[in-house]
């Protein structure tokens, strides 16, 4: 069984910047974030292949939201800049997908940190 802890969620301007962590206490192959808003389902934003460290990144946060992790293959980081009112949600960390990266499928979650983007 993995736990993922988040943090770093909260208020901040619309252009504003905020750095969401996630520490996962055991043994991950892949972990990423997604996020969800009322009434609709959760969306992936971002994952890592710790095999490799290679980010994947939604459309809609391409050039402004950062994937990273730390060496110890135990915590994620989610650099979001350029914030906007429609990035507003409660985001997710989740671990090892058991196909796709980008469903929503993933063997384990976090409890989800809220996001509030004000314009």
């Amino acid at each position: 069984q993995v736990q993922l802890v988040e943090s770093g969620g909260g208020l901040v301007q619309a252009g504003g910047s905020l750095r969401l962590s996630c520490t996962a206490s055991g043994s991950t192959y892949v972990m990423g974030w997604f996020r969800q808003t009322p009434g609709k389902e959760r969306e992936f934003v971002a994952a890592i292949n710790w095999s490799d460290f290679r980010g994947y990144h939604a459309d809609s946060v391409k050039g402004r939201f950062t994937i990273s992790g730390d060496d110890a293959k135990t915590t994620i980081y989610l650099q979001m800049n350029s914030l906007k009112p429609e990035d507003t949600a409660v985001y997710y960390c989740a671990a090892n997908p058991p196909r796709n990266i980008y469903y929503n499928n993933y063997i384990y979650w976090g409890q989800g940190t809220q996001v509030t983007v004000s314009s």
